[in-house]
């Protein structure tokens, strides 16, 4: 098979949480280049809607389904659209996420329950809803998990995110135990562990330690608007076929240090 080939998802039914805006678009805009058809969900209709429109104007097929992955009852039917629309489901991408700072000690128990629900909890429940219904019965699937490199070590000491990053922590455990239990139905499951990429959720973190961040990062700079976009489609992809509970690092090497 030629690369060019191995990478091609044309046929490809892609689900992408958070995909509205941020890294989730970002994503999007990679898979659906790359011939995939995509559904998108977030919880603000707007924001699906000019997600919607910059897609399409790229020549990508989206369906947009508003949704609060923190509800779980709404899963089941997150899931049933999708699947009534175009059939299947081939890649799912958990990337809807959220951050809440604060010192540990006086953590408010809301806040620590609103990270963990979204970032662990939703995630875990729409991927058994999505293995269930598709990606065991066709043995066929590709998931990857938006983690961080905060899941990969701690903080500096006046970054006070503990929520995130426990949630993140186990959202890399949660590919690797995955991994190797459904690897028998050929499904492949991946984090990718994104540094500091300029979004609405990092952008109180960049204001604060902006200059800090990119001084520890070994290609001085932060991450950009097509930095993702080679790994997504390589972990989607019949390129990335024997890869799997994998948390990499895309962080211009600030992880390295």
């Amino acid at each position: 098979m030629s690369v060019k080939k191995l990478f091609d998802l044309t046929g490809k039914i892609a689900l992408i949480t958070g995909g509205s805006r941020g890294l989730g678009l970002q994503m999007a805009e990679a898979l659906g280049e790359m011939g995939a058809k995509l559904a998108i969900t977030a919880r603000k209709a707007d924001e699906l809607a000019e997600a919607k429109a910059h897609l399409e104007a790229q020549g990508v097929e989206v369906l947009t389904v508003v949704n609060d992955l923190s509800r779980f009852d709404q899963i089941p039917g997150l899931v049933d659209t999708v699947v009534k629309h175009y059939g299947k489901i081939d890649i799912l991408v958990n990337n809807a996420g959220a951050t809440w700072g604060a010192p540990a000690e006086d953590y408010p128990p809301e806040a620590w329950m609103k990270v963990i629900n979204l970032n662990v909890n939703g995630m875990f429940f729409l991927t058994q809803a999505v293995g269930k219904r598709c990606f065991i019965p066709q043995q066929s699937g590709r998931i990857i998990v938006t983690a961080s490199i905060a899941g990969l070590r701690g903080n500096p000491p006046d970054m006070q995110t503990i929520a995130y990053n426990t949630s993140k922590g186990a959202d890399v455990n949660f590919v690797r135990t995955l991994a190797a239990e459904w690897g028998r139905h050929n499904i492949n499951v991946n984090a990718i562990c994104p540094g500091f990429f300029p979004s609405k959720m990092a952008s109180g973190i960049m204001e604060k330690l902006g200059d800090r961040i990119i001084d520890g990062t070994a290609l001085r700079r932060v991450g950009g608007p097509e930095d993702l976009k080679g790994l997504i489609v390589l972990l989607a992809s019949e390129a990335g076929r024997h890869i799997t509970g994998q948390a990499i690092a895309v962080d211009g090497g600030s992880s390295s240090f």
